[in-house]
């Protein structure tokens, strides 16, 4: 059988054979040949391309030539080698300017008319930098040497051509033109065309979760060449010729050239990429055409993001002010020595010059040369504890958050626009099969609506009114758009919408499997197997044949319209098997059970057929209308159509066994689904009794009700993509032996695509009539959240076929322009259909979704929806999920022209600025590519701006990032972007913050990100509270380093102006350099990891603390001058205290500079504690280790040092100071005269949080009592219901009047969580 699928293959390929070009040509008439033609043969490959030989084969020697230039399989991700790790990483580390900087200090150290310290002293800062930073580098590249160790020594079969078998290799040792084996469950070592397949047809499972996070099968089909061949590596003669490697996994372009000179397209479902996982498939064997750093994973695995934050820009800014600073002190000292020695020195203009020199060694410390290596430490203490909080932890998928992006931690505290996706990102992308529609009939499935409340449905329609559930939505047409106004009657819908009835629970939601089939549409597929079919209308007990036509139909292309993999627990793999489409016998008693005199009654529908016409009665029936007079089948015509349908299935062999529908083994049939939407339906075709069975790349095994097991032979599949949304399977189909394309898509492309009613007029009117009616179901399902798809059909003639057929594999043959040709014979096929029906299926919202989103509101942060969704659908959602509540006024734009769009925007903008309410802006995708042009960007971004949130509905990838990128310019805000697709990377990549979400659509978007959550919900605690820890810490901290520095440096300025400008100090050179790097270094990384300036409890009950935040008041120009105004205030006190205090005395320089040093480290340490909110145990170990360290260290040294610090010398300076009560009495009153403004100010700042706190949450607390009162009131007053507004109202005003509150006040929108809507009812 095998053999013969072959030959028939083999033939119809020398048919249309064409040794200029290969095997597939062009048709011989296209309608358009212009646009099917290339500019030049289908397999020429344009640019730079690589060709690949066979490593044993026929042409060695030209092999040795170009594959061994190729690069080997082994793979390095480390940055260095042994010898190379130093000159390397000193030569990374210097591209740092602060490392220059410093570098040029010590060199000019060494100038002895500059020198200011000891060579090796001066040193001692920046070798303990560059050797912390080596260390961490070295670490870092032993765990990548390690992981690469283990990689390139994993095994793996490779040809061999001494030998003539398979021998086990390391991957290291792959070469590009190998042969590699491999079993089930192995991982693909390289990029490797297929050219063989233990499969029958020559497919092969994978699974791309090491790739890509997806871990449902994907098929992939050998070369086509090798499709029913064995294949043997003696036998392989070909040369391959591809495209040079690249990143894009979705392509591969290639072709491959035979010895017969014939050639083979080669295209991404012939190559099988490296980290894939070989699944269900014995035996797979193919030639490496990438390998190693040359294979699409590893070109995609850029490692983690680094991106440069918000606050770091502003601490390059602050650190060239100090710069200026420094400049200025060292200028200063320059001008006081010119000055002063003007009748010492014959040069004193040159001996100032000298002192600048010196002034710069000896304030180094001004500039922090630490201070990049303590934000780097601190930033991954902060992300260790952001991993591993468990309230970002989800225990059902048994994943935490992933922090991709190391370096801006801090930008998380000062987000202030945020963009979102819909789907998979504010609901589950888990879709649960809800309603249909077919043949115009809906179907609502009132056994799945107990858990789908649909009673709570909002009705916006474009009617004036609609009262059925006691409220009503006034509609103003506007121009091209609409503007929504709720009432205040409004609020008993709203209030269900808040209360999530809307938007099912996902813990209350069953499985996307637990279809409860609807009755109505039961009973009539059981009519398949009645004895009874009448041809009346729809209201009638039992639907018409055509009805009966379409409904079958329906669910023939739920089942078999997808590229679902179906297997099952006992078996890896489930193949087709070769099983009779039906005896002779049972398809008679099919026929039997039908009644086909009312088929009669159809010929006023259509035109008249003969009575000899040869197609038998399933053709009738299933085809697209064209059903005529019918007279029953004798067994003689019965005999015939068997043979016509055993030929439409190609001979399929006989089996011994039948498959039982309702045999349980039902239950354990698997289907691996590309897209959550693809399971949705077809488990509920399989609801329906009409169950996907099995796949292979020729046929789909499928039950039908009443039918039993079919093989439906499939001819092709065109997948969907974003750009068609659509996907379509080309069948024979296995009643009538017709070739009919089954297409399901997006409603608003389907709908375009539909062909014009023709034939008999009542025929259609029968067409428009269902038209008509599924678009009314379509707009029903929008408006309820629904996600809705349309299902149609085409039947094809033969000719019709095969010549589509001709175009599609000469488009699917050639590598140039091959996108474009294959969406054209697309659109060519998939047009003039015939709709059946339409379904709408519920994607459950996230749990906590409507919290999060007020919160974030409540933080200050606007929050855009960016949906590829219908317009209702987004708006029902927006509804659900709290961001449109009962008070807001919705903008709709909708525009037909350029022209209209500016004059909308214009009248919409006015409207909004005289306004006071809050504003909901929705706009479609169309109207949205003119709101992004340059003439109509300002007054979109104006609008936008004044409106609480914007959703924009059916938007591109495209226009997500461009609107992303619109506000974060023009606007200058911090941007973060949610996303869980393949469709939100580009508005990820283009943000300040992007994060993904591991969902249901791969892993794609989380592969971009910088942070990746599984919930939305996380969003809310990752913000909040760890955003607004990190920025606070990071602030705090640069600020807390930039006053130590100033205020030690000032000591060092301060003397010289009592020693002659000289350049000399007043302290030991060691102590010098060691306070900043070792003595006050430690304790602000511990500020930076661990400080909590507000509870994580307080920060999620009281967003608003979040705003201190994103208007950045922490850390920005007027806090920095404050800060080093205080480092300037506390360098005067811990200088002249002791200045006035020995002023007269004998005391020498380093005694002097004793009670300065010790009163500075006191001070910077006390004033640490002061700006500590968290103090632990860790703390004050921390603390008094500095403390420790500093006296033990200065003891020591004056105990044994007398040569360690020319020309000074320490011995016995410091004992003898510490032995003095005069020397703790000024350390004393230095430290607490220096803090005291300090101290006082930390004091008002701790009040005022707090009394803001204390206000927020009693007002909270009083109105929350106030509320309670209310409703008791109103349970009082006619059973709860409201009726009289008036009273309502008195009861508000009496209780809020005698606390003294304002229902109307501002604060109430923001300290009131959930508010009963029936307060705003009067």
């Amino acid at each position: 059988m095998e053999q013969l699928h072959w030959v028939r293959h083999r033939c119809r390929q020398l048919l249309v054979a064409d040794s200029g070009r290969g095997w597939y040509s062009a048709p011989e008439n296209p309608a358009a040949k212009g646009s099917l033609e290339p500019h030049g043969s289908p397999h020429r490959l344009s640019g730079k391309r690589r060709k690949v030989l066979a490593h044993h084969g026929p042409y060695q020697q030209e092999y040795e030539g170009i594959c061994k230039g190729y690069r080997g399989n082994a793979i390095r991700t480390t940055k260095y080698s042994l010898l190379s790790f130093i000159p390397m990483n000193l030569f990374q580390q210097f591209h740092r300017a602060a490392n220059l900087y410093f570098l040029f200090l010590v060199l000019l150290n060494w100038v002895p008319v500059v020198e200011a310290f000891q060579k090796e002293i001066t040193m001692i800062p920046l070798v303990v930098v560059l050797s912390v930073i080596a260390f961490k580098d070295g670490l870092e590249d032993y765990r990548r040497y390690q992981y690469d160790k283990k990689v390139n020594n994993n095994i793996v079969r490779v040809y061999s051509g001494l030998q003539k078998d398979y021998i086990e290799q390391r991957w290291q040792d792959v070469r590009v033109g190998d042969f590699i084996r491999l079993s089930c469950n192995e991982i693909i070592p390289a990029d490797m065309l297929l050219l063989y397949s233990s499969d029958p047809h020559g497919v092969c499972y994978i699974e791309t979760a090491n790739l890509d996070g997806e871990t449902n099968l994907k098929q992939r089909q050998v070369v086509i060449s090798y499709t029913f061949l064995e294949f043997t590596p003696e036998s392989f003669h070909s040369r391959i010729e591809c495209e040079n490697p690249n990143n894009n996994l979705s392509k591969f372009r290639g072709y491959m050239e035979h010895s017969t000179k014939g050639r083979v397209g080669l295209h991404n479902n012939n190559l099988l990429l490296r980290s894939c996982t070989v699944r269900n498939t014995e035996t797979v064997v193919g030639i490496v055409v990438y390998a190693g750093h040359e294979t699409k994973a590893m070109m995609n695995n850029s490692g983690p993001r680094y991106k440069r934050s918000q606050m770091e820009r502003r601490l390059n800014i602050d650190i060239l002010w100090c710069v200026l600073l420094l400049i200025i002190m060292c200028l200063t000292a320059a001008i006081g020595l010119y000055h002063y020695c003007q009748h010492l020195f014959t040069s004193p203009a040159l001996a100032g010059f000298y002192v600048f020199w010196t002034m710069i060694i000896v304030l180094q410390v001004l500039i922090p040369i630490s201070l990049y290596v303590s934000i780097e430490i601190v930033k991954l203490g902060q992300i260790y504890f952001i991993q591993n909080d468990l309230a970002l932890y989800n225990d059902q998928l048994d994943s935490r958050i992933q922090c991709r992006a190391l370096n801006i931690t801090e930008d998380l505290g000062q987000i202030q626009y945020l963009f979102s996706d819909k789907t998979g990102t504010l609901t589950e992308n888990k879709m649960v099969f809800r309603r249909c529609s077919v043949y115009g009939i809906e179907y609502p499935h009132e056994e799945n609506g107990d858990s789908w409340l649909y009673r709570t449905q909002v009705f916006m329609c474009t009617s004036c009114s609609d009262t059925r559930l006691g409220y009503e939505i006034n509609l103003t047409p506007h121009k091209q758009g609409l503007r929504y106004k709720f009432p205040k009657t409004y609020a008993t819908i709203m209030d269900k919408a808040e209360s999530n009835q809307l938007i099912l629970p996902a813990s209350l939601s069953p499985q996307a499997k637990e279809v409860v089939p609807d009755p109505e549409l039961v009973r009539k597929l059981d009519c398949l197997a009645s004895p009874a079919v009448s041809v009346s209308d729809s209201s009638s007990r039992t639907p018409s044949s055509l009805e009966l036509t379409y409904i079958t139909d329906f669910f023939l292309a739920l089942a078999i319209c997808n590229s679902v993999v179906v297997s099952s627990p006992s078996q890896p793999r489930h193949v087709v098997a070769r099983i009779p489409l039906k005896s002779l016998e049972d398809i008679k008693l099919m026929f039997q059970r039908m009644n086909f005199s009312p088929f009669s009654a159809l010929s006023a529908f259509s035109p008249p057929q003969t009575k000899d016409s040869p197609r038998s009665f399933t053709r009738r029936l299933f085809a697209r209308g064209k059903a005529g007079s019918f007279t029953p089948p004798t067994e003689d015509d019965l005999r015939d159509k068997l043979a016509k349908l055993d030929g439409a299935a190609d001979g399929m062999e006989t089996s011994t066994e039948e498959l039982d529908t309702e045999n349980s083994a039902d239950d354990e049939l698997l289907y691996e689904a590309e897209s959550p939407d693809e399971a949705a339906l077809v488990h509920a075709a399989r609801a329906y009794r009409c169950t996907l069975r099995g796949r292979s790349p020729e046929n789909l095994l499928v039950d039908l009700p009443g039918i039993g097991c079919l093989a439906v032979r499939l001819l092709h599949i065109l997948p969907f993509d974003s750009n068609r949304k659509r996907m379509s399977v080309v069948v024979r189909h296995p009643l009538t032996g017709q070739v009919v394309v089954y297409t399901k898509g997006a409603d608003s492309v389907i709908m375009d695509l539909l062909e014009a009613p023709q034939g008999a007029e009542q025929l259609g009117d029968r067409c428009s009539h269902i038209r008509e009616q599924t678009q009314k179901h379509l707009d029903s399902y929008a408006r309820e959240g629904l996600r809705t798809l349309c299902i149609a059909k085409k039947v094809l003639e033969e000719e019709e076929y095969e010549l589509w057929l001709k175009r599609q594999l000469y488009a699917e043959a050639s590598i140039e322009d091959r996108e474009e040709l294959l969406m054209e014979s697309a659109h060519r096929l998939e047009t003039n259909l015939t709709l059946l029906g339409a379904t709408g299926i519920v994607d459950r919202l996230q749990e906590e979704v409507p919290e999060t989103i007020r919160a974030l509101q409540r933080a200050g942060i606007k929050v855009w929806v960016l949906t590829g969704d219908k317009q209702e659908t987004a708006i029902n959602i927006a509804c659900a999920c709290k961001l449109l509540r009962p008070n807001d006024q919705l903008l709709t734009v909708n525009c037909g022209s350029k022209e209209t769009c500016a004059a909308l925007l214009q009248e919409l903008l006015m409207e909004v600025q005289r306004a006071a309410a809050g504003f909901i802006l929705v706009i479609d995708g169309r109207t949205l590519d003119w709101a992004l042009q340059d003439e109509l960007r300002s007054d979109f971004l104006e609008l936008s701006r004044q409106c609480k949130a914007v959703i924009c509905c059916r938007s591109t990838p495209l226009q997500k990032s461009e609107v992303v990128r619109l506000v974060r310019d023009q606007l200058k805000v911090m941007t973060l972007a949610v996303g869980d697709g393949a469709n939100d990377v580009s508005m990820i990549q283009v943000a300040d913050v992007g994060i993904g979400i591991s969902g249901q659509e791969g892993m794609q978007a989380v592969m971009s990100s910088d942070f990746a959550i599984s919930r939305f919900k996380h969003l809310r605690k990752l913000l909040l509270v760890h955003g607004h820890w990190c920025y606070s810490r990071l602030a705090n901290m640069i600020l807390y380093f930039f006053y130590k520095n100033v205020m030690y440096v000032n000591l060092l300025f301060w003397y010289q102006f009592f020693c002659g400008f000289s350049g000399s100090v007043m302290t030991n050179s060691w102590v010098l350099i060691l306070f900043n790097l070792l003595f006050t270094s430690v304790p602000p990384l511990i500020y930076g990891v661990l400080d909590q300036d507000v509870p994580a409890d307080a920060l999620m009950e009281l967003p608003e603390l979040y705003q201190a935040g994103h208007t950045s008041k922490i850390y920005i120009p007027r806090t920095f001058w404050l800060t080093i105004l205080d480092g300037f205030y506390q360098s005067l006190i811990c200088f002249f205290v002791p200045y006035f205090t020995y002023a007269g005395s004998d005391i020498g320089d380093l005694s002097f500079g004793s009670p300065i040093n010790t009163s500075a480290l006191l001070i910077i340490l006390l004033h640490q504690v002061i700006e500590s909110h968290t103090l632990t145990w860790l703390h004050g170990i921390v603390l008094l280790g500095s403390g420790v360290s500093y006296f033990a260290f200065v003891l020591l040294l004056s105990l044994w040092c007398v040569t360690c610090s020319p020309p000074t010398n320490p011995l016995g300076v410091e004992t003898l100071q510490m032995s003095q009560p005069l020397f703790y009495m000024v350390c004393a009153l230095t430290t607490v005269v220096a803090l005291l403004p300090r101290n006082c100010r930390a004091c008002s700042g701790v009040l005022k949080k707090q009394n803001y706190c204390f206000q927020v949450g009693h007002l909270q607390k009083r109105w929350k009592g106030v509320l309670e009162k209310v409703n008791c009131i109103l349970k009082l007053l006619n059973g709860g219901s409201v009726k009289n507004s008036v009273m309502v109202r008195w009861v508000i005003e009496q209780q809020t009047s005698r606390l003294g509150l304002n229902p109307s006040t501002a604060m109430l929108e923001s300290v009131v969580p959930v508010v009963p809507l029936q307060l705003v009812a009067g």
